[in-house]
């Protein structure tokens, strides 16, 4: 189980999206079989990626994109028309557009994600209630207790805490480093923020020091 974590723009998001595609997943999100495109702007840092495997090849896998699941979703629904068998059992049985953002991610990592899997998750928390990221942090720790393997790129600190995981922190500079869960950047400006409230807003909201 590995996390990605850094603020927006130092390139969380590209490195996922990247080792998704040279992985062999849709860059806009889905299985290995998503062959759909809506709007090409991934980068071609995938392309130049050499993967280390070791051990088994994952059973199933899964690229989660926040941003364009409700792409994939649409194409789900298109599969499910088309295909000889039903594709929604394997989504929950109720096409994710049916269900509100969070519970389809909810029920994306409760019926599609299995064991043995390789699933790389961009940001997931984006639909996520505290709630629903509790939920998802169950189904990971069971997915990782079951032999797969998990990458996500994350701003959530209730993530975070899944017991056993890597953390990897991007700085502003470009620098990758492992950092524990008390040091993760998430982790510690939602500590301080929860710690004095006040005085981060005094400072937002009046520029007070």
């Amino acid at each position: 189980m590995t996390f990605l974590v850094g603020e927006n723009g130092t390139g969380k998001s590209t490195l996922v999206e990247a080792l998704a595609v040279a992985c062999g997943f849709n860059p806009e999100g889905g299985s290995r079989n998503f062959r759909f495109a809506t709007r090409a702007t991934e980068s071609a840092l995938g392309d130049h990626l050499v993967l280390s495997r070791t051990g088994r090849r994952p059973r199933t896998g899964f690229f989660l994109r926040a941003e364009s699941y409700d792409n994939v979703a649409s194409e789900i629904e298109r599969l499910d028309r088309a295909s000889g068998s039903p594709l929604l059992p394997a989504y929950g049985g109720v096409s994710p557009h049916e269900r509100s953002h969070g519970e389809s991610f909810v029920d994306l990592v409760t019926y599609r994600f299995g064991p043995d899997g390789l699933y790389v998750l961009d940001e997931p928390e984006a639909a996520l209630s505290a709630r629903g990221c509790r939920a998802v942090l169950a189904r990971l720790a069971e997915l990782a207790g079951q032999g797969s393997q998990i990458v996500v790129a994350t701003h959530s600190p209730i993530l975070l805490a899944l017991p056993g995981a890597t953390i990897y922190e991007i700085a502003e500079n470009g620098e990758i480093a492992r950092v524990d869960y008390d040091q993760a950047l998430p982790v510690r400006l939602t500590r301080d923020f929860l710690a004095a409230p006040e005085r981060f807003l005094r400072h937002l909201l009046t520029g007070d020091g």
